[in-house]
């Protein structure tokens, strides 16, 4: 066989191999932002009951919004950090640290305070995919939460600053140590 037909099957199964990758990677990244696999570690039972409880699970619109909407974010590069940063929750699911609802409360504080620091840093990226300031129709809402919104556009507050516990219970913060 000569060493340019030769060459050319071992690019095309590179390219082929490289496609064939890039969909298990892309099945596999869709599988993991399933709300049923995010919920299947022990410790997530306690925020699959939350969530269930929350508007973001029943409302008024029919929209159910899962794990994946708030957690995950859409673009690819702060996905994989999204990905990588939820190996976290794997670890501790397996070291025990979250395995009781005992442990899990007492963790809590630690966890949302990372999600919330996260939300705020990325001016809460996730809630915009679906509410945003220009889309929010503000003569419609009652007169409490119009001013409320109105006055947090204009002090360029995020979601998370008035919506922590919209979706799972806000933690008891921890007594401070006395030394």
């Amino acid at each position: 066989m000569p060493f340019g037909v030769r060459k050319a099957g071992i690019i095309a199964a590179i390219f082929a191999g490289g496609i064939v990758f890039a969909g298990l990677f892309n099945v596999g990244l869709s599988y993991t932002n399933k709300t049923e696999f995010c919920t299947s570690c022990h410790s997530m039972r306690w925020n699959l009951e939350e969530w269930q409880e929350s508007e973001h699970f029943l409302n008024h619109a029919g929209v159910r919004i899962g794990c994946a909407s708030c957690h995950v974010p859409k673009q690819f590069f702060p996905k994989m950090l999204a990905k990588v940063m939820a190996a976290k929750d794997v670890w501790h699911e397996i070291l025990g640290t979250i395995s009781t609802k005992e442990k899990f409360e007492a963790y809590r504080w630690k966890m949302a305070n990372r999600v919330w620091a996260k939300m705020k840093a990325t001016d809460s990226r996730e809630c915009r995919n679906c509410h945003s300031w220009d889309a929010m129709a503000f003569d419609e809402q009652d007169r409490v939460a119009r001013k409320k919104h109105q006055r947090a556009r204009e002090e360029g507050k995020t979601c998370i600053d008035c919506h922590k516990g919209v979706a799972h219970e806000l933690p008891d913060e921890p007594e401070e140590e006395e030394s």
